[in-house]
């Protein structure tokens, strides 16, 4: 065969069922388009005249009607815009994909600024094809000619003639289906012109032709457009002196659907704090207020406005699901388009608008991985800055919000390692008194309790007395002294923490006893975000303060007082672990500062995470067979300095000392962890027992 080249046919007849059908998920779109395409019109003629090219008419005022007729089953878009010539109509309406707004921009390039201009594929108009039998076009351009008159039935066939419209602009008469018809009543008009063009930049009025509803206004509201049916003489009401205003009974005027000014597109200083109150109920049709907002306003490398609004949660009653609408030069796209907006943010409410977006051909979906990503990370870096700035100047406020937007921000540092980095100095942990404490702060607090335990123990000799430490001038450190302080200094710092204020309420005590602090931190994200930050940070460690026993709450002791401590130990482990039959227990034999305590339970926080992550899966029906995991790495501290205690240590084989052994092992589990069923049993049956010895 001969070599050949040539041009690719397109078939109008196979594309229009195409375009009907496939090019938009959702039929209502068409408003939306037909709406942007009346007000790109209206753009083109003010660029006209600013550039002198057209000089508008005195009393100009730019508008979009849409009329509706259910008895004609029919629908008219009219604009007072820059119009067609026939030629025009031949150019953008019967070459299908060919762009009016494009080929104005590409004239125009170095005059009219494209971020003004809403459409770009040349499609949008045949949306309307989606919902109608036959459209009508009636246009009379500002450029000069006749006016034109264009009609289609949604095949390739159309026809084209001169016109009757008497003035500047394009009236697009939809004639719909009849399975369409529910876009000529009002109130789906309403609804659907409310969700996609709520804010575009031109005024949007809804009609019905041949009005038939009437309203009463006063005189001097009185407009030249209104058709006044009667005139209204209130009658005068006892009291007054003047005479009421002449009213007029007139035909219902058509209804304003749009804000032509939204609060996003103004500068943050020029916003008031009730603008931005009444913003969030209109929107969202929220009316608890919001906590607080935050105005992006962003120009360079990419055009970006918009207000992110973080909400009041009940965490406990309410799902947390948020709303935020993304627009494209004030045109209402998608809510929660996730390429845009990061994950985590998908729990607040509010608007984003940047005309920049690459928009797929039916403006539902993005293009262009690369540039979304970095309007993604731009959004994630204010959110950031904001929270930041907020705790640095104004931490009072900071701290009140931070119950409610703690889930914001700790499921953020799961799912974004950048933002995890700058937030993190910024997160804040709830003491037990109700004072809310940085990180930095947090690492800390405990410190001086440390260190006061350390000097504690090394101010003692080798019997236990106490010795004055001895004052190391500064500079007469030894090298070894200063290099094992700057070791210390890098030593990971403990984050002791509370999951559950009464179960753990022994504990509180003995850390309140010596003036150390823990944190609650008793929700579901808790667990996985504290795991994030041990990743991430190196000097950053939590524990729960039931997983071990510092230096801190010990007596200071001899070493050989310790030593015959830990001799005695050795003996009475076996022991014990027979009485309790448990051979997996760790025991301890210590000396609290804490003389009422008996014995205590301890479970290593690696083991406990292990045994809650267990039971999170089988909770979840996912059950691995891992039986008593949780009670891996249990350890039972024994009180030395406690009576019952020293009398197990001096009658480790009297008759009592089984029943004692099984009751402070369950006396400090009850501490840590509820009692399962046959160990509540065996309990009670035990205490009734003791008070019955006690009793004779």
């Amino acid at each position: 065969m001969a070599s050949k080249k040539g041009n690719l046919s397109i078939n109008s007849e196979n594309m229009f069922p195409i375009i009907k059908k496939w090019l938009y998920s959702d039929h209502d779109i068409f408003y939306r388009e037909v709406i942007s395409n009346a007000c790109d019109a209206i753009t083109k003629i003010r660029k006209m005249d600013m550039m002198g090219e057209y000089q508008l008419p005195d009393g100009f005022k730019p508008r979009v009607d849409i009329i509706l007729n259910d008895k004609d089953k029919t629908i008219k878009v009219v604009d007072n815009g820059i119009g067609m010539t026939a030629e025009e109509v031949e150019e953008y309406i019967n070459q299908v994909a060919f762009s009016g707004a494009t080929d104005f921009l590409n004239k125009y390039k170095d005059k009219a600024n494209a971020d003004q201009i809403i459409g770009h594929f040349g499609l949008g108009f045949y949306s309307t094809f989606m919902v109608s039998d036959n459209v009508d076009i009636d246009t009379l351009s500002c450029k000069g000619g006749p006016a034109v008159h264009w009609t289609c039935d949604g095949g390739s066939d159309f026809e084209m003639e001169d016109g009757d419209k008497t003035e500047v602009g394009t009236t697009v008469t939809l004639h719909l289906s009849e399975d369409c018809l529910e876009f000529c009543n009002e109130y789906k008009a309403r609804e659907v012109i409310e969700k996609y063009c709520s804010f575009m930049p031109y005024e949007i009025y809804l009609s019905k032709e041949n009005e038939e509803g009437t309203e009463t206004i006063k005189a001097s509201e009185k407009l030249d457009s209104d058709t006044v049916i009667e005139e209204v003489h209130p009658e005068k009401k006892e009291g007054e002196t003047e005479e009421p205003e002449l009213q007029y009974k007139i035909r219902r005027r058509p209804q304003l659907l749009n804000d032509t000014h939204p609060l996003w597109a103004k500068t943050p200083k020029d916003c008031t704090e009730e603008e931005y109150k009444e913003f969030y109920r209109k929107v969202f049709r929220d009316f608890k207020e919001p906590l607080f907002w935050i105005h992006l306003n962003m120009d360079y490398p990419f055009n970006l406005k918009g207000i992110l609004y973080f909400p009041k949660i009940n965490m406990e009653f309410e799902s947390i699901e948020g709303t935020i609408k993304l627009y494209n030069n004030q045109v209402f796209i998608a809510d929660n388009i996730k390429e845009v907006i990061p994950e985590y943010l998908m729990l607040l409410k509010g608007v984003i608008d940047c005309p920049d977006l690459p928009l797929n051909v039916s403006r539902s979906a993005l293009q262009n991985d690369g540039f979304v990503k970095k309007i993604s990370e731009y959004i994630s870096k204010k959110v950031a800055e904001k929270l930041a700035g907020l705790c640095k100047t104004d931490k009072e406020n900071y701290d009140k919000y931070w119950d409610d937007i703690s889930p914001f921000i700790k499921y953020g540092c799961l799912r974004d390692d950048k933002f995890c980095e700058k937030m993190t100095d910024y997160i804040l942990f709830k003491n037990l008194d109700g004072k809310y404490l940085t990180t930095p702060e947090a690492l800390q607090i405990n410190k001086e309790a440390e260190e006061e335990a350390d000097k504690e123990e090394n101010a003692v000799d080798e019997n236990g007395n106490k010795v004055e430490a001895e004052v190391v001038d500064e500079g007469a450190k030894t090298e070894d002294a200063a290099k094992a302080e700057d070791e210390k200094e890098k030593e990971p710092r403990t984050i002791y923490y509370v999951t559950d204020e009464q179960q753990q309420s022994q504990y509180i005590n003995m850390f309140k006893a010596q003036k150390m602090e823990a944190f609650i931190m008793k929700h579901n994200i808790d667990v996985p975000f504290m795991e994030q930050l041990e990743r991430k940070n190196e000097g950053i460690r939590f524990q729960r303060i039931d997983a071990d026993l510092t230096d801190t709450f010990k007596s200071r002791t001899s070493k050989k007082a310790a030593a015959e401590l830990e001799e005695k130990e050795k003996e009475l482990s076996e022991k014990i672990k027979k009485a309790l039959k448990n051979d997996k227990l760790n025991i301890k034999l210590e000396k609290l500062k804490d003389k009422k305590v008996s014995s205590m339970l301890t479970v290593s926080e690696e083991s406990r995470r292990m045994a809650d992550m267990m039971k999170m899966y089988a909770a979840n029906g996912m059950g691995m067979g891992f039986g008593d995991f949780g009670k891996e790495g249990q350890t039972l501290i024994l009180n030395a300095n406690h009576p019952l205690v020293q009398y197990v240590m001096e009658h480790e084989d009297g008759d009592n000392t089984k029943m004692i052994c099984e009751q402070l092992y369950d006396l400090a589990c009850i501490q840590n962890a509820p009692l399962e069923g046959e160990a509540m049993t065996k309990f009670v049956q035990r205490s009734n027992e003791i008070m019955l010895m006690l009793a004779k």
